[in-house]
């Protein structure tokens, strides 16, 4: 599969974060309050955008946040390729520290990466939610 991957804006983030993460609500729903703050990265598959994730630095912090594949592409590794991209950048930023909170579904996804789980588990509008996180 032939992928770009490059930055986009956070308003381009949103159909994508709302049909995959929150279908059942509103799309302001999967907006984030400082998005206009964030750096926002999109996974282009044959001119369709298909795949996003956010990331909020502070410092030599950062978070991600709202990633998200269209499921009929999930598990073919566009979300292997936007998470390794963003680890790159991190880095390149010099980011010591990255983190998000990810469904406890997805644990072994984020373990591939080396993001561990630290902390206790959360719920949030019914789904159970970790903190990961890897130093860089």
């Amino acid at each position: 599969m032939t992928y770009i991957i490059n930055q986009i804006s956070a308003a381009q983030t949103w159909p994508i974060r709302h049909e995959v993460m929150w279908p059942e609500y509103p799309l302001d729903f999967v907006k984030i309050k400082n998005d206009e703050e964030g750096l926002h990265f999109g996974l282009w598959l044959d001119a369709e955008l298909v795949s996003v994730i956010s990331l909020f630095i502070e410092g030599q912090e950062a978070q991600f946040r709202k990633f998200a594949t269209l499921e009929h592409l999930q598990g073919k590794g566009l979300g292997t390729a936007l998470l390794s991209h963003l680890i790159d950048f991190s880095k390149k930023h010099k980011v010591q520290l990255l983190w998000c909170h990810a469904r406890t579904s997805a644990l072994p996804f984020y373990q591939k990466f080396g993001l561990d789980a630290t902390g206790d588990t959360f719920v949030k509008e019914g789904i159970e939610y970790v903190k990961m996180e890897i130093q860089l």
